[in-house]
């Protein structure tokens, strides 16, 4: 098991570690703050540092259980290590800020199915079962005011039945919130009281709105008869 420390602090850029299994697809280590691939958010990329040595780790990614894995590019420390593992920031804190945008690009198409989506660095889309999609102008304009108020992003945990109870909280239809642990973790952006958006969702996230910045609504696609592909960019400087 790893202890998936960005589960409480998705802002924690490094983090003490012992490696508990070498893999061929990777290194396990009792503790880390990368995230690994899943849900549509790359797995986190970064740097592994030990007594005499230091190499470059390659995508996250789910390992057996709650195992996450670490491609080490070299030779991997052993078994037993004492190591420091430090992330690429820049890189995570970008997909942070694309993944808290999607679910505000969610709170806007309301009722609407998410049917695939795409979480990167530089852009990200969502694909909708929705028959005729708003206008790029208008998405963007709300994009905007969501981004200025500032609401706050905050998480609370249901249990699965009360999940079960609530079924309108998946806007995913592709992809289904893990089960077995007992409780579902939800993401709220806004007050607790009229929420702006709230789902289930495993992903990093942003402290508020205000800090995911700009963004462009690059184009609306139609791919299929009521699929709709929505695609935003990061907006620097």
């Amino acid at each position: 098991m790893t202890e998936a420390l960005f589960r409480t602090d998705a802002y924690l850029r490094s983090a003490a570690a012992r490696i508990v299994a070498v893999e061929e697809r990777g290194i396990v280590l009792d503790r880390t703050p990368f995230y690994p691939r899943a849900g549509g958010q790359p797995g986190d990329t970064g740097t592994i540092r030990w007594d005499g040595g230091e190499a470059a780790l390659g995508e996250a990614v789910k390992g057996e259980g709650d195992a996450i894995l670490h491609p080490v590019q070299g030779e991997a420390p052993p078994i037993g290590a004492e190591v420091e593992v430090v992330l690429d920031w820049e890189r995570r804190h970008r997909h942070m800020r694309m993944h808290s945008s999607m679910h505000l690009l969610c709170s806007l198409i309301r009722g609407a199915g998410v049917t695939g989506g795409q979480i990167g660095a530089e852009k990200s889309r969502l694909d909708f079962d929705l028959p005729e999609p708003p206008t790029r102008e208008w998405l963007a304009e709300g994009l905007a005011a969501l981004i200025a108020a500032d609401h706050p992003v905050t998480e609370s945990w249901i249990s699965e039945a009360e999940l079960d109870a609530n079924p309108g909280l998946v806007r995913t239809l592709s992809v289904q919130p893990p089960r077995g642990s007992g409780r579902i973790r939800l993401v709220r952006i806004g007050p607790l009281e009229a929420p702006v958006d709230l789902q289930p969702c495993g992903g990093t996230h942003v402290r508020s709105t205000g800090e995911i910045g700009a963004l462009e609504v690059l184009k609306i696609e139609n791919k299929g008869k009521q699929n709709r592909r929505v695609s935003l960019a990061l907006k620097e400087g």
